[in-house]
């Protein structure tokens, strides 16, 4: 998954849309509808990103994450070795006010020193007035002539959007301006980790109106001729597979990139899943509503309240939630130094328990000899597995405070490999099987062995890349009978 960003692949050109009569509703011929009309409408407030980052020569040689998915960047390589480069880029965006705001993507503008505007014949410099990495939206500004009266674009309602309803994507996609592209919705509320930063809100419009680099920041348009979403992303190896921010978000945020030029919002400092039907079964509930924690870290809001891994969040300050989004939705917008009640659930037994939120961050050897290994497997885990020691940790850099079984080996066929568990790219310790601390391979072997036939196991594992902890995983394989 790449995000839809330009990278100057032609020069920019203008594609004047025929002139004709305007009209609030598309003209049906042949009963199709032409969207000539709401083009007209709408390419008025549709701009071209242009954006020139500056760097040294001693500078240069570092890897841009981009070269991956676009190539390099072009350069203006005739300046002397001691001397100044260039870098182009840019993408779309869109006017949302008579006195020049406009909308683009964070990944657009980040890193420019330059920033060019094109509106029609027009060029303006523009300035950054916010940025929210985390939803990847920047708000620009630039100075039109007497100091207002620009065409803007009325922002609509992603929430009310439907699948299977037309929309219009338009921007410059590889420099040509004013393209534009029709299709339908084809999903909501998709999750694709297009970043670390973006993973926590990403809850894109999909649609197969054809997104390409330099569409990203463009407005996603319905047939009411109103913005429903901020084209991002693209699928790089399908067709016509695009996504977009929903609208919804960017009108949450907009206040405050507006009046302080970035978002803060609550944090709890946990890690939370959606919970699907094994994980419901396993937990004994009735229904796939709630957030599953899978960790906490310590220090954090979470953590000084005593939530643990392994709750259920139910509600919070008495709402119900059904999913991961609706809390982070939820906790995001109190606001750091809010209080919030969060419902849990424990080992069968309601919590309530009060959280002070924080604001939420922008996002190593010798053996010892006589330390025996003592590995283990079970053959329907379809698992191989031994026990922690110091040769272990100081090779693998695991943290002293982790205690569990580290696993070694895992089949194809295992009934974990299909929830995510891998070796090689990362290490993986189960520390936990039902609630209960497992510090060794037979603490985890008569953990297993105890569990009823036909039930469904909670196996907490941990995971580390680098020495670095990264998100842990539950699984929930079902005890054969």
């Amino acid at each position: 998954m790449v995000l839809a960003g330009s990278l100057d692949f032609t020069a920019p050109s203008v594609g004047a849309p025929d002139p004709l009569p305007a009209q609030t509703a598309p003209t049906v011929i042949a009963g199709l509808p032409s969207l000539a009309d709401l083009v007209d409408q709408v390419s008025p407030a549709v701009v071209s990103v242009e954006t020139h980052a500056f760097e040294s020569s001693r500078g240069r040689g570092g890897n841009d994450p981009f070269e991956f998915f676009f190539g390099p960047r072009r350069r203006d390589d005739s300046q002397q070795e001691d001397q100044e480069f260039r870098s182009d880029s840019g993408g779309s965006g869109f006017v949302i006010s008579p006195e020049g705001l406009i909308i683009t993507n964070n990944h657009v503008v980040r890193g420019a020193d330059e920033i060019i505007i094109h509106l029609g014949d027009e060029e303006y410099e523009a300035e950054v007035r916010g940025t929210d990495p985390a939803t990847d939206l920047a708000l620009l500004k630039i100075s039109p002539p007497n100091g207002g009266g620009m065409a803007f674009l009325p922002l609509g309602s992603s929430q009310a959007l439907r699948v299977g309803e037309w929309v219009m994507a338009v921007g410059s996609p590889l420099g040509l301006e004013d393209t534009v592209t029709v299709g339908v919705v084809s999903a909501k509320n998709r999750r694709i980790n297009i970043s670390q930063e973006t993973q926590s809100f990403e809850n894109f419009i999909q649609t197969d109106a054809a997104i390409n680099f330099g569409n990203s920041g463009g407005p996603l348009i319905n047939m009411a001729g109103e913005v429903i979403g901020i084209n991002t992303a693209i699928n790089f190896g399908s067709e016509n597979i695009g996504f977009a921010v929903p609208v919804d978000i960017l009108k949450k945020i907009l206040p405050q990139l507006r009046e302080s030029g970035k978002v803060s919002r609550g944090y709890l400092g946990i890690g939370v899943n959606d919970l699907d039907t094994a994980a419901a079964e396993a937990f004994a509930l009735d229904s796939t509503d709630g957030a599953l924690v899978s960790n906490v870290q310590e220090g954090l809001p979470a953590d000084l309240a005593g939530l643990l891994p392994g709750d259920i969040i139910l509600t919070v300050d008495g709402g119900s939630i059904e999913n991961t989004r609706d809390l982070i939705d939820y906790v995001s917008a109190k606001g750091p130094g809010a209080i919030v009640v969060l419902g849990v659930l424990r080992d069968g037994e309601r919590l309530d328990l009060d959280v002070h939120l924080v604001e939420r961050p922008a996002d190593g050897d010798t053996a010892d000899p006589e330390t025996e290994e003592t590995e283990g497997g079970i053959d329907w885990l379809g698992l191989r597995y031994q026990d922690l020691t110091p040769n272990t940790r100081n090779t693998h850099r695991i943290p002293e405070e982790v205690d569990g079984v580290w696993i070694t080996s895992i089949s194809p066929r295992s009934p974990l490999y299909d929830e995510g568990v891998r070796i090689g790219q990362f290490i993986s310790v189960i520390t936990k099987v039902n609630n209960a601390d497992v510090t060794s391979v037979a603490e985890f072997e008569e953990a297993v062995r105890s569990a009823p036939a036909g039930s469904r196991l909670r196996i907490y594992i941990q995971r580390f890349a680098g020495g670095r902890e990264i998100p842990p995983l539950f699984v929930f394989p079902r005890v054969p009978q």
